[in-house]
Order: structure tokens, then sequence, then C-alpha cells
């Protein structure tokens, strides 16, 4: 068993390492009540605990149960309240606990170790104070993920990044615009899409210098359609990051990449989410008003699918909302979505601010949505994300 004590960090910053020493002793002695005198309890270092339980029983499901119930019996040990110093300080603490089962000698020491603190860490990615048992698909899923990491470290300077644009049309099936959307084609993996390979960039700063280059290719794009009068006037969508938008500099970045190419702002639009606004909303609203400043358009992405709260939307100096495609699919099936959406759409008109219901893919639904004065429309009925020459060549079709 790895064992790791929840917060322990708070007790030291708090009252000092002396009561942390305090409250190490007492882990320990609570520990070892609940094993038997053959066992071994070893402090690692830190708030870092190890239990070796030998001769439970050499049938698997058997010795899972009865470590299980030991793990359990530690877990509830460690969760009582510490009185510490004479009493004078109560203190609450809890363990996470990482179990890993020896299978024979195919398994190293130092395996069996890092095992145990990988179920660890899953125990606390759980909420903490929790009793979690390493297996194999854990290891697998462990592996696939640092080489996940490992790859898209390499994806920019291997050119295995493409932007694919998704076309954006208007009650009369004319293209006003395109959302570019991340594609990551990999040599072996093939190709990786944004909800595989974001949530991992998010994990670290990758997912800055992928915005940067996100945003510099969109620019780069914009300047290449300001050429032609067939493209001139669409509008390019661009998602920006929780991470990218926090930036202190980030006003000034949009800014520089529009001067460096020469790109007209109002062809550029933003799409934000409502958690990254809801997170600082002075700090949002500011930044905002900045990038409005700059001429930059503003959407607000899956409008509806969380918070939804229409109180702060005289905040905001957003151009559009986003309808989530969850309410779009459901218009037409005779739901309280569909008067949801009519509600949304009332109020959001308003505001002066235009509505764009992504992920339409029926007839039906498109025109659902335009007896409902929806205005902008995107998804598979118009036309799926595509390369950019395939989209340009969509452009020059006629009729889709």
């Amino acid at each position: 068993m790895f064992i790791d004590l929840d917060k322990f960090k708070a007790l030291n910053d708090t009252l000092g390492h002396e009561y942390g020493d305090l409250l190490l002793i007492e882990v320990a002695a609570r520990i070892k009540s609940c094993v038997r005198e053959m066992d071994t309890v070893a402090r690692l270092g830190g708030d870092e605990f190890v239990v070796l339980i030998e001769e439970i029983s050499n049938d698997q499901d058997e010795a899972s149960h009865k470590v299980g119930l030991v793990g359990e019996k530690i877990r509830e040990a460690l969760a009582r309240p510490y009185r510490l110093r004479l009493k004078e300080h109560e203190y609450h603490s809890s363990p996470s606990i990482g179990i890993s089962l020896y299978h024979g000698n195919e398994e190293t020491v130092g395996e069996l170790l890092q095992h145990a603190d990988m179920a660890m860490y899953q125990a606390k990615n759980s909420g903490c104070n929790a009793v979690h048992f390493f297996d194999t698909a854990m290891q697998h899923n462990v592996k696939a993920h640092a080489e996940l990491v490992s790859d898209l470290h390499h994806a920019l300077e291997q050119r295995q990044l493409h932007l694919y644009y998704q076309i954006q049309v208007d009650d009369d099936n004319r293209p006003v615009g395109a959302e570019a959307l991340l594609r990551w084609i990999h040599p072996q993996r093939g190709m990786v899409m944004p909800d595989q390979f974001i949530p991992v960039a998010e994990e670290s700063a990758l997912i800055i210098e992928i915005d940067d280059w996100v945003l510099e290719t969109a620019c780069r794009q914009l300047a290449l359609w300001g050429g032609n009068a067939r493209t001139r006037d669409l509008l390019l969508t661009v998602n920006v990051s929780a991470k990218q938008f926090a930036l202190p500099d980030f006003v000034d970045k949009v800014a520089g990449m529009l001067r460096a190419h020469q790109v007209n702002p109002a062809r550029l639009k933003l799409e934000l989410t409502e958690r990254m606004v809801l997170d600082d909303l002075v700090d949002a609203v500011r930044k905002m008003h900045a990038l409005k400043a700059l001429g930059v358009s503003l959407s607000m992405d899956d409008f509806g699918a969380r918070y939804s709260s229409l109180s702060y939307l005289k905040q905001l100096p957003i151009d559009q909302l986003k309808i989530d495609k969850g309410f779009v699919q459901a218009i037409t099936q005779g739901s309280d979505d569909a008067l949801l959406v009519q509600n949304i759409i009332d109020l959001v008109n308003g505001f002066n601010v235009s509505m764009i219901a992504e992920g339409v893919e029926t007839k039906a639904q498109f025109a659902s949505l335009k007896q409902r004065d929806c205005i902008t429309y995107q998804g598979f009925l118009f036309g799926k994300a595509v390369p950019i020459e395939e989209f340009e060549a969509l452009l020059g079709g006629g009729d889709r």
C-alpha cells in the first residue's frame, strides 16, 4: 500500500513543521494499529507511508478482498480527528491509499511501488480520502497518456497540426464565415481529434504554444482571404483556451498578430466559453472591452450547456451567442428544449446580440431554427470541417 496524507502541506504552512511532525507520529501509530505484527510499515519521506502485507492468500480475489478491508480500516483510522500538543489543536486529515498486488517475480520491487503510487494518485483524483487498486488497464492508460504527451510535444515542429474549416451560413444558406477547428494528423495514429489531445495540452504550458500557432495561422489565412473578392468578407472564428485568455498580454498578442498580417480586425471572431469568463468576471470583461476596441468580434460558445445565467449577459460586450448543439438536436423532438431555445433567442435579440446554432444536421432543424430567427447556422447539413483547399472549393461550388 502507498499512503499519502491529503492536504498535509496546509498543516505545515499554517501551524508549522512541529505540528506536522506530531501528526506524522500519530499517523504512524494509527497505521501500525491496523496491521499485524508481521506486516511492515515504513515512512518513505514527507507524508508518504508504505505498508507491506504478507501471506494474505494465494488466490487473487481473496487477497484483494482481504487487503481491501485492511486498506479501508487504515483509511477510517487516519480520517479521524487528531488532537495535537496536549489536545490544544484538533486537526482533520484523510489519506489517499493505493494498493498493488504481488503477482510473482516478473515484477520488480520498484514496479510494485510505482503501481501502488499510481493507484494512490487515482485515489487523489477521485476526490481524496479513498482506497484504489492498481490494475493493468490503469497502467495501459498511464503509458498511453505519456506517449501522447511525448508525441504532442513534437507535433508543432513536425507540422502535424492543421486547421480545418467548417462553414457558417445565413438564413438563405449563403456563406458568412467559418470556424477554424484544430486537427492533429499523426503519422502512426492518423487523425487525432481535439477532445483526445487538447485536455493533454491543457495540463501543461503546451496549450499556449498551440493556441499561438492557431491564432497566427488563422490571421495568415484571413490575410490571404482579404485579397479575394469571394472571401474577403468572411468572418473566421477562432477558439480561445482558458489559459490563453488568462495571459496578461493576451490582448497585446492579438493586436500584434493582426498588425503583422495586416488583417481587418472585423473579420476575426474570438470564441470564449462561459466558464473562462465567469472564473474572473472583472478581468474577463476588461479584456473583452479591450478586444472590442481593436475591432475584433466576440462569441460565447456552448451557451445553455453549463451556467447559462442570463443575469451577467448585459455585462459582457459580446456580439454573438452560440446555441449548444444538444439543444439544436432536440429542437424538433417536441421537447421543452424547443421552448427554451425560443426564449433564449427572444431575450438575446433584445440585447442586440446575434445567434448562431451549432450542430445543425437536418433540414427539419434548420427550418425550425429559421422560424425562430436564429440567423446563423453551422453543422453537417452545410458542411463538415475540411482542409482549406476543400473549404475554398466548397465556396466556389454554387449550391451545396
